[in-house]
């Protein structure tokens, strides 16, 4: 399995996850290019180049065909990697994205960019957490962590990171894709709506959608259990295994 996480995190932030994934089978965290130890990415951030760091990994690990799970930005890298290399993805579990960001969104999207190079950090932070968790779990120490990693990043890697995913568009192709998928949504997701999850579940043949209720953009921290348990149901159903 490999596991990709959301924009300005890294592969550190699967507490409760890799533990009992790995029981199952080997399990890589990405450190996507300008997260953790990877290497700054290019600018303009390209959607593409993060598929190819992926298919890369995937390769030198020969660990394929592989799990893909993702979260919001992983989740549409991972997207993207089961278009273009679908011989190396066997499922795909698909967490808090959409298909695509629509034309008319794409403003806003680079907008999250220009203002962390213009003002840093700490100006896009406190916007950010509050997107991403429900209120009454900001004060919690998981939230802190997520905060210090926030204000850690170089504005050039958070700014790279937003152009490339307001290059995603692979909902009209998902169709494609005959892997098994789970699309999981959080009820409470301020950053991605569920008509969007909602459609992305129904571009995939066979995909089938889980709404973890109350949970927030930033479902795998704020509720880690449940966030597993719908991860290994998925792989109970689609691999026989326990």
């Amino acid at each position: 399995m490999v596991l990709l996480h959301p924009v300005g995190l890294d592969g550190t932030f699967w507490d409760g996850l890799i533990g009992p994934l790995s029981r199952r089978c080997q399990v890589l965290a990405v450190d996507t290019a300008g997260h953790g130890a990877s290497a700054d990415p290019t600018r303009p951030g390209r959607m593409a180049e993060r598929v190819t760091d992926v298919i890369d990994l995937i390769l030198q690990e020969k660990c394929g065909p592989a799990v893909l799970i993702g979260v919001s930005f992983g989740g549409m890298i991972a997207q993207n990697v089961a278009l273009a290399r679908p011989d190396l993805v066997s499922g795909l579990v698909l967490a808090g994205c959409p298909g695509r960001i629509p034309a008319e969104a794409r403003e806003a999207i680079l907008a999250r960019g220009a203002e962390a190079e213009r003002d840093g950090m700490p100006a896009v932070v406190e916007a950010t957490l509050q997107r991403w968790f429900t209120p009454s779990f900001l004060s919690t120490e998981e939230v802190a962590g997520v905060r210090r990693r926030l204000l850690e990043d170089l504005p050039s890697n958070w700014a790279a990171s937003w152009e490339a995913i307001a290059e995603h568009d692979a909902l009209e192709r998902l169709g494609s894709f005959a892997g098994k998928a789970l699309v999981i949504a959080g009820e409470a997701d301020a950053a991605t709506p569920l008509p969007a999850k909602q459609a992305l579940a129904a571009a995939i043949p066979g995909a089938r959608l889980v709404v973890l209720r109350n949970a927030p953009h930033m479902m795998q921290i704020e509720q880690p259990e449940a966030f597993l348990g719908a991860v290994e149901s998925f792989l109970d159903e689609t691999t026989g295994t326990t």
